[in-house]
């Protein structure tokens, strides 16, 4: 079992529907908690956040983020910016707050300079906020060996029969 634990937080997030999926995310990747600066309430239940994942997990609506900065936590800024590092060459934190930005801005200095660590998800052109927590969350994923046992098989099999196994398939 991996030590530590992943939160992230989201400054002033451009849509509610960036906002339902990158709930869904967090709760997928078995984020802790997260917290939104500047995020209208309506956001939280948006129906891309198909699992409800504010039930699930704490859900903030600070100030700033910084006031929700969980202690002995490292700041993970995404944004693309210079003399951020690659996604791909960028080892996790045990503990982790990943923040990230508004798809049409950056951060700016009153987040970048509190933070340990500022990567960016390398690419043709931006992400939308929803797609680079994904990816950021995968990474952090495999990299730290998290997704053993964690597959999908208990989620698709829950309804599958009385038994709870899947159907055999037909042979000839």
């Amino acid at each position: 079992m991996n030590r530590g634990y992943s939160a992230i937080g989201l400054y002033k997030p451009k849509t509610d529907a960036n906002v339902g999926s990158a709930l869904r995310a967090a709760k997928i990747y078995g984020c802790s908690m997260v917290s939104i600066e500047g995020a209208r309430n309506s956001a939280l239940k948006h129906g891309t956040n198909t699992i409800s994942a504010h039930k699930h997990m704490p859900v903030f609506t600070p100030d700033s983020l910084l006031d929700v900065r969980p202690f002995d936590c490292q700041l993970v800024v995404v944004d693309l910016i210079d003399g951020a590092e690659p996604l791909p060459t960028f080892k996790h934190p045990e503990r982790a707050m990943y923040i990230f930005g508004p798809e049409d801005g950056t951060l700016g200095r009153q987040h970048t300079q509190h933070a340990q660590h500022i990567v960016y998800v390398p690419g043709a052109h931006c992400m939308n906020l929803a797609a680079s927590i994904n990816v950021i969350l995968y990474d952090r994923m495999v990299k730290r060996n998290e997704w053993q046992g964690s597959s999908g098989v208990e989620h698709r099999t829950e309804n599958a029969g009385a038994a709870g196994s899947i159907p055999a398939l037909a042979t000839n």
